[in-house]
């Protein structure tokens, strides 16, 4: 699904046009990990978690309602493919064991934007039934409302490292702006341990920034205590 809003700067901070982002919604169980596992990967331009799904007016974490746990994303598709960020989901979940848990909160629940979406659920389901012999008990819903959940909820691995969380305050002014940055859903992954410095770095020095700006970016996570 096309991007029809986006913060430009955070867009721009892997140097990726907005017209090349477009958006995903998944559901897999506590939303923590979700949001650091497709924060870490290259194309990921930003994550968000929130609640999705159902109709109660307003959730919150403790009035969910018949929402569930969701993160949404928003990725260059010139980097990485909405089929590629479907086999990441079914590979790290397994949906039997998250559905029907807690009523409504944690289902595994793949999300569509449009027809092209669904298609591509279809086929990427298609095929694991063929590796594993049985489809993916994940439900398909069309992507409706979403709900941001609380600030606590954002980038939490991330949070609970103080060091990296006071560095990036000099790149990030506000919570909101390092729920909605690139590298802090990197460094997200790697508190979670779903990827490494070396691999962040790697990935730096192809982003199509200035050099000054790269430069402090590595400089910031080369020095960050863990």
């Amino acid at each position: 699904m096309k991007v029809h809003e986006a913060n430009d700067s955070q867009a721009n901070e892997p140097g990726v046009t907005v017209e090349r982002l477009e958006t995903a919604a998944l559901a897999m169980g506590c939303f923590w990990s979700p949001d650091a596992l497709f924060g870490s990967l290259p194309g990921v331009v930003r994550t968000e978690v929130g609640f999705a799904g159902g109709t109660t007016a307003e959730p919150t974490y403790r009035q969910i309602g018949d929402h569930t746990e969701t993160v949404r994303l928003w990725y260059d598709s010139a980097v990485v493919s909405f089929e590629e960020l479907l086999e990441v989901f079914w590979s790290h979940h397994n949906p039997d064991n998250v559905n029907g848990y807690k009523d409504r909160q944690y289902q595994s629940i793949a999300f569509y934007g449009d027809e092209r979406q669904r298609e591509a659920i279809e086929r990427v389901s298609k095929r694991r039934q063929s590796r594993e012999g049985r489809e993916p008990a994940t439900e398909r819903i069309r992507a409706g409302a979403f709900y941001p959940a609380e600030e606590r909820h954002q980038k939490y691995y991330l949070k609970r490292h103080p060091d990296a969380l006071a560095r990036l305050g000099e790149l990030y002014p506000t919570m909101e702006a390092l729920t909605q940055g690139t590298l802090a859903a990197r460094l997200n992954g790697l508190a979670k341990g779903f990827t490494n410095r070396s691999r962040i770095l790697e990935e730096l020095g192809q982003w199509e920034i200035a050099r000054e700006q790269r430069e402090l970016l590595e400089q910031l996570v080369r020095e960050m205590r863990w």
